[in-house]
């Protein structure tokens, strides 16, 4: 088979994503549109392309990206648009575009790897770990009463996103560096938000400065507000946009909005009735990996120390003294006292896995668990970013 890369003339054919990923055939108006799309927002991605007959039949593509993992922001490829032709499938063409993919991504500096997999089984084989699901919480307005009479230290500001975009940038670069598992995309592919104008925009302010905002539509199926996003950097950012929401009393019968893994809706507001599930947006949770091992060095850690084999793996396989007592990753090498499969170690760096639960999974063999548990303390990743 042959791997190569795409160019902007071959973006524009987009058949086979297409086929994959939306009601198809489309009216060629609706796939001109989506033509134009890519090659505005999409062309300094990554996209890998396998021919046969001189016709392309499958491609992927990795998406530049920047993800706070312990405090560290590093280069990450959010991996999208996986898809093959379906007179070509289970021949291995996928795998080996995979893999060449993650190579090149990890070959141009790229620490971390993301995706929402179509099956979580077939992107661990790869390296891959599930990370906690993105969850949304619904509730009616009315149990917010409380908060409408409640003096705030803030002002709101509401406008269509096609004039509020920079505040959304604002907080999302400022989350950026303050939240574990927070990841953004990079500006030429986060204005389509801004160009499509095809949403509202809340901000909150306090002390000169942006600390909350959320995106949303109203929908008329449900009546109800639905929200794409709801950020906020203090309490008070998000009590404003609460209050906000509150004041659609009258106006909806559900609020809507995505929360993180580590949120608690139910002590927003003591007459609230909320109900919180699995984001239906995506209904597999993400799964995440890491490219090199190396370049995590001055992460922030625990006060552990413990050699490390990784195993099976065509990036990251080889032996490593991980030492924390400085409060700061440093990497060597050693002789290793635990075995690591990929994937069990970007639980373990993304904290959402336990050594015990490693061992449990099956992705390591760890005979003391504890200078592990310290290195690595368990955190809760949000995985936010906004497609």
């Amino acid at each position: 088979m042959r791997i190569r890369r795409l160019n902007a003339e071959d973006l524009a054919d987009v058949l086979t994503v297409e086929y994959a990923f939306s009601q198809s055939p489309m009216p060629e108006e609706a796939r001109a549109k989506w033509r134009d799309s890519i090659l505005k927002y999409e062309a300094d991605h990554l996209t890998l392309a396998i021919d046969e007959d001189g016709a392309k039949v499958a491609e992927a593509t990795a998406i530049p990206m920047r993800q706070n993992v312990r405090g560290s922001v590093l280069p990450m490829a959010g991996v999208a648009a996986v898809a093959a032709q379906p007179q070509v499938r289970r021949r291995g063409y996928i795998r080996a575009l995979v893999t060449e993919l993650l190579g090149q991504m990890r070959d141009s500096g790229h620490v971390l790897s993301a995706l929402y997999p179509f099956r979580p089984s077939f992107y661990g084989k790869f390296g891959f770990v599930g990370m906690p699901k993105p969850r949304t919480a619904r509730f009616d307005p009315a149990g917010l009463a409380e908060l409408v009479r409640t003096e705030l230290d803030g002002t709101v500001d509401w406008q269509p996103i096609g004039t509020g975009y920079p505040n959304h940038r604002e907080i999302t670069e400022r989350l950026l560096a303050q939240r574990h598992g927070f990841a953004i995309f990079p500006e030429s592919r986060d204005v389509r938000l801004r160009d499509k104008d095809d949403r509202w925009i809340v901000t909150a302010k306090s002390g000169g400065e942006v600390v909350g905002a959320a995106m949303y539509r109203m929908k008329t199926e449900g009546n109800a507000l639905e929200a794409y996003s709801m950020l906020f950097t203090s309490e008070v950012g998000r009590a404003l946009l609460l209050r906000f929401f509150a004041m659609h009393v009258d106006q909806v019968d559900a609020v809507v909005v995505p929360v993180a893994p580590d949120e608690l809706p139910e002590l927003w507001g003591t007459d609230l009735a909320v109900g919180v599930e699995a984001k239906p947006t995506w209904s597999v949770a993400p799964m995440a990996r890491v490219l090199s091992v190396e370049a995590l060095a001055g992460m922030a850690v625990g006060p552990g120390r413990v050699g490390i084999e990784i195993v099976d793996d065509p990036f990251i396989a080889g032996k490593y003294m991980l030492d924390g007592t400085s409060g700061r990753l440093e990497v060597t090498s050693g002789d290793p006292t635990v075995t690591l499969t990929a994937a069990g170690f970007a639980g373990l760096v993304y904290g959402a896995l336990t050594p015990e639960d490693v061992v449990l999974r099956g992705f390591g063999t760890i005979p003391e668990p504890g200078e592990l548990a310290r290195l690595f303390p368990r955190r809760l990743p949000y995985f936010f970013a906004e497609f």
